[in-house]
């Protein structure tokens, strides 16, 4: 069942769903972001792209960070929503976290890999100086079957 408070963040899925269909054409694992201003305005949107650029770092939540701080002139993001189809990694959770957004929403989790809340949950580490909210399952089952489709294609 969907999260009570996802409505708001299902069109940025649906957007971000997208994003990661894109990734099936360079053969990237299908994980699409989006950045929303405060509004929900979109202000950034990334796809996987490590093997379209031989870039270990270019995961959909880095590049969508990025492009956002670019477009706002600004790396503290403190003021906007990352919507990703997949539970981040440690490494984009940080990035989450180095970037002060203050509310992650993702779709599918990651039992192998996760940061937010399955293997790790960096994004709410109260160690840490910064911590972001988390709000998981927003249309889980297509994100999950995105992927799941993507790794049987190459087993």
């Amino acid at each position: 069942m969907e999260h009570p408070s996802a409505r708001p963040w299902l069109a940025a899925m649906e957007l971000a769903l997208a994003e990661a269909r894109a990734c099936l054409g360079t053969g990237d694992v299908p994980v699409g972001a989006v950045v929303l201003d405060a509004s929900g305005a979109v202000v950034a949107v990334g796809r996987n792209e490590r093997e379209a650029r031989q870039d270990p770092t270019a995961h959909a939540e880095v590049l969508a960070l990025r492009a956002a701080a670019a477009t706002t002139g600004d790396w503290h993001l403190d003021e906007h929503t990352l919507v990703v189809t997949l539970e981040p990694c440690p490494m984009c959770a940080g990035a989450v976290l180095a970037a002060r957004v203050p509310r992650l929403v993702f779709g599918a989790w990651d039992p192998k890999a996760g940061a937010s809340g399955s293997v790790y949950d960096i994004a709410r580490d109260r160690r840490l100086p910064h911590r972001t909210e988390v709000v998981a399952g927003v249309r889980e089952r297509e994100c999950a079957e995105l992927l799941d489709t993507f790794f049987a294609e190459r087993r």
